[in-house]
């Protein structure tokens, strides 16, 4: 199998710290600079996977950043460079702990909520008679709060954000907005491409500065979920499921085979096999986001790539 970038120990000029999250690394600089790895670690239910998926980070990290500056004259964020096919240099910001989630259908997590008999999701109360992968009568944000490593994300109400203090309401009102105006423009990148946007998540910071942005990964198959354009209305008219670009078909998998990350259930085995059409899932979804061919980045050493290009970009600032 091609190599795969799993548990690492970069070295980069200037460095002070380093934070490992289930998918990405982010190394603090003295210089105010972030360092953000991609790794190509498998998260599915807050689990993390003990294979890695080739290329998954290389593919995440180049959709991210393409989005990121594909939305940047609409919403600000902390991109500068990318010296690495798994690397993003930005500006350092402090995290909102949470997460701005957005949904126009019935699918993912909310589907599974609905159709437990719930009708109010993060304080947002939900239609009566939808079906699952139906169309909201318009986009909602259902937050969720950031976890700790290994912990759960947990949804959490706009109310419940600002009555525990954990945004103020001037710094939420921007995030609303900067919420609703990304999944328009990424909804728009979607049609072009033949998809829709279904749902994601969008997470922001605070420069030094004040200035609020969006960081971290956006619009991937990770954080994000699309349907074939094309299909979506035959294929809710006969009650089948949507052809969908996420890794939705990782959580299915997992389900299907007793594992939704509750206490006491096990990982099933993935064998190489299983790993292998993991990766050409991934492929498919970027060069579907994108519009593009994949090109595979060399995999020979990659440690030893990415602190390179890394470290000579520091150096030639």
């Amino acid at each position: 199998m091609t190599n795969t970038l799993m548990h690492n120990d970069f070295h980069f000029k200037g460095q002070k710290s380093v934070y490992r999250g289930k998918v990405r690394e982010v190394y603090t600089l003295d210089n105010g600079l972030l360092v953000m790895v991609a790794t190509d670690r498998l998260s599915a239910f807050d689990v993390v996977m003990p294979k890695g998926i080739p290329f998954k980070g290389q593919i995440l990290n180049q959709i991210a950043t393409r989005m990121l500056q594909e939305t940047s004259s609409k919403v600000p964020n902390w991109l500068l460079a990318t010296p690495d096919p798994n690397v993003a240099i930005g500006k350092a910001c402090e995290p909102f702990k949470v997460e701005m989630v957005i949904r126009g259908y019935l699918a993912g997590h909310s589907a599974r909520e609905y159709a437990k008999g719930k009708r109010t999701l993060c304080g947002v109360a939900l239609p009566e008679g939808l079906k699952e992968n139906d169309a909201f009568p318009e986009p909602i944000i259902t937050p969720a709060t950031k976890a700790e490593q290994g912990d759960h994300d947990e949804d959490i109400s706009r109310e419940e954000i600002l009555s525990r203090g954990i945004v103020s309401e001037a710094d939420y009102l921007v995030l609303e907005k900067y919420t609703r105006t990304l999944f328009e423009e990424g909804t728009r990148i979607a049609k072009e491409r033949g998809l829709l946007l279904v749902d994601t998540k969008y997470e922001f910071g605070k420069t030094d500065e004040g200035e609020i942005v969006l960081i971290d990964e956006v619009h991937t198959p990770d954080s994000s979920r699309y349907f074939y354009a094309d299909t979506y209305e035959e294929l809710q008219r006969n009650g089948s499921p949507q052809k969908q670009l996420s890794k939705e078909f990782v959580r299915r998998w997992l389900i299907d085979n007793n594992f939704q990350g509750l206490k006491g259930q096990t990982l099933p085995h993935m064998s190489d096999e299983y790993i292998e059409g993991v990766s050409e899932r991934y492929i498919e979804l970027y060069e579907a986001i994108t519009a593009e061919k994949f090109i595979k980045a060399d995999t020979d050493d990659l440690q030893v790539r990415i602190e390179k290009n890394v470290n000579d970009y520091l150096e030639n600032l």
